[in-house]
């Protein structure tokens, strides 16, 4: 394709690796060809890179594929998801992942992106639930603001919650920003 084709979000192969184009910067100089400045993110392992292309140039267009899976276990630095419908598994490293592996809940259906049989990323749902295994004990103090706490969740992941959630509780928690949302009724 040519490089005057590239917009946001296009995905592209350099030097045989997927690339996400996070931004393109077109610049027409007075004299000579004109100039794209590109902000490129491996898909492979996250890192970002910035390139310059002239008018003219060709990359290489590639597909990306999205496909749902289920999340297994984690097993020393990789994550085990498996296509429910040919029960391949893939192994996914935690330095692809990122903050995404402490939303990660055994059994959890996710949307996987795949490169020619390999998944390179993941789409959590938004909110996902998850048990408080840890919490402080509330201090009751006289002030108008609402109190927060520390807690710890069956992931191992921190997360500051309202002074009335108790160790049991399941809570709902936003995968976007990680923050809580609200505790959720099991019913009891």
């Amino acid at each position: 394709m040519d490089v005057g084709e590239v917009k946001k979000n296009t995905k592209v192969l350099i030097r045989g690796v997927p690339h996400n184009v996070e931004s393109v910067d077109f610049v027409k100089p007075g004299k000579g060809r004109a100039i794209y400045r590109m902000k490129l993110r491996n898909l492979f392992d996250g890192s970002l890179a910035d390139i310059t292309y002239h008018s003219g140039d060709e990359l290489e267009g590639t597909e990306v594929t999205p496909q749902e899976m289920q999340y297994l276990y984690s097993d020393e630095g990789s994550y085990i998801f498996m296509n429910t419908e040919t029960f391949e598994q893939q192994a996914v490293g935690k330095d692809i992942l990122g903050d995404k592996a402490n939303f990660l809940k055994e059994g959890m259906m996710v949307q996987t992106t795949m490169f020619e049989d390999r998944a390179i990323d993941i789409t959590l749902p938004i909110f996902v639930e998850l048990k408080v295994v840890q919490t402080e004990v509330a201090l009751k103090t006289a002030t108008a603001a609402p109190q927060g706490k520390s807690a710890i969740l069956e992931t191992g992941y921190t997360v500051e919650v309202p002074s009335f959630v108790r160790e049991g509780d399941v809570i709902k928690i936003d995968t976007r920003s990680g923050a809580y949302v609200e505790r959720v009724e099991t019913g009891k």
